[in-house]
């Protein structure tokens, strides 16, 4: 037999499930736990606030796709990490967060630092438990892990009191933790094989008969394997592509008909080709308000092929010609299967030539349109920030790194906009930011995260006067962990969205946007003992920026920068703003 504290419990297992970094505070309710992670062979991040635990968690599941954990103890500790929590359930992120909570003696009374953490995240997670016996963590820990990668990736939460943390249980062995995983949960709703057949094949008669044909592709694309699914396909097939926001990375962005982002902030060359699709096979991806815009003149014309994991998103907001409920990566293989059958029938390939004609007038309308000046005021002088984002991976060339040695991160706001328009995407996985929250402070915690999983890469935070101060306490982790973090930090004096956005839509009347003072954020670099350096006053600013260990790149743009297009609310993308 056995023994074990329900503290050496949860270590164990997470060793077992291939665990080596975590994040978190410790905390009087979380103490046992971590007096055996000291034990433990597991390396501990110690963040300066919570949400920079579940945000660095992120930043390692999003750059590699294997689930990562976060802790915090109870109360104000498992409430700071919500909001992190939050955010990865939006966007799918598979992420295990332990909490620690007051004794199961004192739960219900008011106790010092008492929450109710498990009823708080049942709504913002796609589980969470309540431990009330020792044993069941034997059972649970994997459980989380399976449930968080899973269907539709998701958050888990496990809330453990105290006293259960310190209780010894006997049992005879440890749970086979490798065997498990060879066991995925079933995913409800999944379209048997022998439909999803017929749906491939349907949906392969469909594209092939189409004359404008656009794929639009989301998050659920956004791994290598669906990448490189979605390159096979097409390369025998003409159709437009396009993005949601997550989908950035899936599809590499150079490529030429690859129209960019749809959406408020998306290219016209993107709207005009789901405007005017007779056909579009969505993967991987819902149809989100941001997305979308006036949803009944969203590919109006079009008949909707949806693969998608979650039976919950097919038909929520548009109707499917053709649906399956199905991994990407499972039902293309059978696509492009059925398509290479029917690819020389006659009649398919007069609608070839149609395609293609489309897809070349698309092409040209992007060379056309597509501008580094877009939304720059003509009085503006200085640095273009659209044109900085473009050429960092050539500023980083001269440095000696290549593109693909770049992993971005993005904080919220006008700078996550001109990086997702603008930054040269080149694979999946290399593009991490806050999509469906929206949550400003992402962008440097998620840095260090994808820094610790990925030693080999260089990560670059591009991150805003506004954003960076939400967790700017995390410079002090960054700066103990010496990691190969360029933090660059677009300065405006302002929360440009939001002065944006009431510019063009409250008269100019611009409330609580604009700061009245800006901090000097190379002092602050340099007090956290982080190199510092204005990419205004040295144009060979990329021979200090990467450099190893971290570095704090400033870079001084004009307050009346704006992101262009933009769809106001109430209208559709095709008649986005573009001045």
């Amino acid at each position: 037999m056995i023994k074990a504290t329900g503290s050496q419990i949860i270590v164990k297992l997470l060793e077992l499930e291939g665990i080596d970094t975590v994040a978190g505070i410790p905390g009087g309710s979380i103490l046992p736990l971590y007096d055996e992670l000291a034990r433990s062979n597991i390396r501990h991040i110690l963040v300066r606030h919570e949400q920079a635990a579940g945000f660095i968690a992120q930043g390692m599941t999003r750059s590699t796709g294997k689930p990562a954990v976060c802790m915090a103890t109870s109360g104000p500790g498992a409430m700071n990490l919500l909001t992190a929590i939050a955010d990865a359930r939006c966007d799918s992120v598979p992420v295990v967060a332990f909490t620690g909570q007051v004794n199961s003696s004192l739960i219900g009374t008011d106790a010092f630092q008492e929450a109710d953490t498990f009823g708080l995240s049942f709504p913002i997670t796609k589980h969470s438990m309540m431990i009330k016996k020792a044993e069941d963590l034997l059972w649970a820990v994997p459980m989380a892990f399976k449930i968080a990668v899973s269907g539709r990736p998701g958050p888990v939460l496990i809330d453990v009191p105290r006293d259960i943390q310190l209780k010894e249980v006997e049992f005879e062995s440890w749970p086979d933790v490798k065997k498990e995983n060879e066991n995925p949960l079933k995913i409800k709703f999944l379209t048997p094989q022998e439909e999803l057949e017929e749906a491939a094949a349907k949906m392969a008669e469909t594209l092939l008969s189409s004359t404008k044909c656009a794929f639009y592709l989301g998050g659920g694309c956004n791994d290598e394997k669906a990448s490189e699914l979605i390159k096979e396909l097409l390369e025998h097939f003409d159709a437009a592509v396009v993005t949601s926001l997550m989908g950035i990375g899936a599809y590499p962005v150079k490529k030429e008909n690859n129209m960019g982002m749809v959406g408020m902030h998306g290219s016209l060359a993107a709207a005009r080709a789901m405007h005017e699709a007779d056909v579009v096979l969505a993967l991987g991806v819902r149809f989100d308000d941001r997305a979308t815009g006036v949803i009944s003149k969203f590919c109006p014309d079009a008949k909707i092929l949806h693969i998608d994991i979650d039976a919950a998103e097919i038909n929520k907001i548009l109707p499917s010609y053709v649906c399956a409920v199905s991994d990407v990566k499972d039902a293309l293989p059978l696509l492009i299967k059925k398509m290479n059958k029917m690819t020389n029938t006659p009649y398919y390939g007069e609608c070839k030539i149609k395609r293609y004609e489309w897809l070349s007038s698309l092409i040209k309308l992007k060379e056309e349109t597509d501008s580094l000046l877009l939304g720059r005021p003509a009085s503006a002088d200085g640095i273009n920030p659209r044109a900085f984002i473009k050429e960092i991976p050539e500023a980083a060339s001269k440095a000696g790194l290549s593109s693909s040695d770049i992993i971005v991160t993005t904080d919220v706001g006008q700078h996550q906009m001109w990086s997702a328009q603008y930054y040269p995407v080149e694979h999946a996985r290399q593009f991490l930011t806050s999509g469906s929250l929206g949550t400003m402070g992402f962008g440097l915690p998620a840095a260090i995260g994808a820094a610790l999983a990925n030693p080999d890469k260089r990560i670059v935070c591009i991150s805003g006067d506004g954003s960076i101060l939400m967790n700017v306490q995390e410079l002090a982790t960054l700066s103990e962990l010496d990691l190969n973090v360029t933090v660059i930090v677009f300065k405006n004096g302002s929360l440009g969205m939001v002065r944006q956005q009431q510019e063009y839509i409250f008269n100019k009347n611009y409330s609580a946007s604009i700061f009245q003072k800006v901090p000097d954020f190379l002092k602050v670099a340099e007090g956290f003992g982080i190199r510092s350096i204005d990419a205004g006053s040295d144009k060979s600013w990329y021979n200090e920026a990467f450099k190893k260990g971290p570095c704090l790149v400033k870079v001084d743009i004009a307050m009346e920068e704006n992101v262009l297009p933009f769809v106001k609310a109430g209208s559709a993308n095709i008649d986005a703003l573009r001045n």
